[in-house]
């Protein structure tokens, strides 16, 4: 059972960051593409929720080509401080990734609640004097709340079970970046059926609690 507080303890916070970060980056995406019209809207769209369909293998070859040494971030950071930055093999890198694959069910989840808002009620809140923050924050965040805490709870239930673009980005380092995921990986190719058992069955409850209340807060906004 010790073996098994490390990883979980990381997995947590690994999704725990991403979520937050899913969350503040997301609503604002969402509201921009389900509440404007703009050329290559629906482009953009695609280039958001790509990596709910790609491998994450995939999905953490460009990240590594984004936040390594010489990637794009990387390169970044070192013209602008002189030192080169090591994102790679730490838990920073796993809540990037873990952020990249969850980001798209936080988007999708988000923009379908915000585009059922019925219109009369934004354009009402238009009559009233309010400019379109206001409108947005008193009126579409409200009535979307079911579709962001919804897509939230998805994106928390993604990003505790990645592994693929993990082990890219941050390898298998027991006691530095193994995740419950990578642990169960670990423990199965040595044979530890007891330890992977254990770490199986609390990623299994965790993420069915998760799903249970996704579910029940989707029906909460449903009849709402």
């Amino acid at each position: 059972m010790s073996s098994l507080l490390f990883p979980l303890r990381l997995s947590l916070q690994v999704a725990f960051c991403a979520t937050v970060v899913t969350i503040l980056i997301g609503i604002p995406i969402s509201y921009v593409l389900a509440r404007k019209h703009f050329r290559g809207k629906e482009v953009l769209d695609l280039i958001l929720t790509i990596p709910m369909v790609l491998p994450p293998v995939v999905t953490g070859y460009f990240l590594l080509l984004i936040i390594g040494r010489n990637g794009l971030l990387g390169n970044t950071l070192f013209a602008l401080t002189g030192h080169r930055v090591g994102l790679l093999f730490t838990w920073y890198a796993e809540a990037i990734a873990a952020f990249a694959v969850s980001f798209p069910f936080m988007i999708k989840a988000t923009r379908a609640s915000m585009e059922m808002i019925d219109q009369e009620l934004i354009n009402a809140s238009y009559m009233l004097g309010r400019s379109e923050f206001q409108t947005a924050i008193r009126v579409v965040l409200p009535l979307s709340r079911g579709g962001i805490m919804a897509g939230a709870t998805l994106a928390f239930a993604r990003a505790m079970g990645e592994f693929g673009a993990t082990i890219m980005v941050a390898g298998n380092i027991s006691g530095k970046t193994n995740t419950v995921p990578l642990s169960i990986y670990s423990s199965a190719q040595d044979g530890d059926w007891s330890g992977a058992l254990w770490m199986v069955l609390a990623l299994v409850v965790l993420s069915g609690s998760v799903m249970y209340i996704s579910n029940w807060l989707g029906r909460r906004a449903s009849i709402g």
